[in-house]
């Protein structure tokens, strides 16, 4: 272990092309110089009226990290990761659980990079987290959202089993626009095998973090 006071830091998750490292603080900077433009913000986050969008939004990255941490509880957690193929950042893939020891119910969102785009990479990503939910937390459910034309996010969480679970409405850049909400199962996860070329390093000292 060679984060003693926060072991969350030394977890891996690794698919047959990618890595999946937590987030640290010296990681804000290249996630914020290289997150696409076509990634939806939170629209509750504050914003400061900056001149340069692309500094407004590496401040919300930030400030949303340092929060995911700062309030961080076995009954409510935010876990972001990293993704880097052959040692190259390719993305981000994050899972949260709140009320998490009772719900055992996570959700996710993701990026990628346009360059790694349409390499089956997003599912790998998903499919770590998942993974990582049902089989070292033993999560119930996974749920998740997106906008009615992300298309490529909507078409992974299909192909991984998830179940439509309703629709909701939500401002979207001074507007708003239908966010598709789905739920994926444990026993549909168990059913369909995936997530056997997952691999979980140095979870063990985490237990305590998550509640078990």
């Amino acid at each position: 272990m060679t984060h003693r006071y926060w072991p969350i830091f030394d977890l891996r998750l690794t698919t047959p092309d990618l890595t999946l490292r937590p987030t640290t603080e010296a990681d804000l900077e290249m996630v914020a110089d290289q997150l696409p433009d076509d990634v939806d913000m939170d629209p509750a986050a504050t914003t400061y009226g900056l001149a340069d969008a692309r500094t407004e939004r590496g401040v919300t990255i930030s400030q949303s990290y340092w929060k995911a941490f700062g309030t961080w509880s076995p009954a409510a957690w935010r876990l972001n990761f990293v993704v880097f193929a052959d040692g190259e950042f390719v993305g981000a893939q994050e899972v949260e659980g709140n009320d998490f020891l009772k719900l055992r119910t996570v959700d996710s969102a993701s990026f990628l990079l346009p360059s790694a785009r349409g390499r089956g990479w997003g599912k790998q990503m998903r499919t770590a987290v998942l993974s990582f939910a049902f089989n070292q937390l033993d999560a119930q459910a996974a749920i998740t959202s997106a906008f009615h034309d992300n298309h490529a996010s909507l078409g992974v969480s299909r192909s991984l089993g998830y179940q439509p679970n309703g629709e909701s409405f939500l401002a979207r850049d001074d507007d708003v626009d239908l966010l598709v909400h789905l739920r994926l199962t444990r026993a549909d996860w168990d059913a369909s095998g995936l997530g056997k070329d997952v691999t979980v390093n140095a979870f063990e000292p985490c237990r305590p973090f998550f509640g078990l």
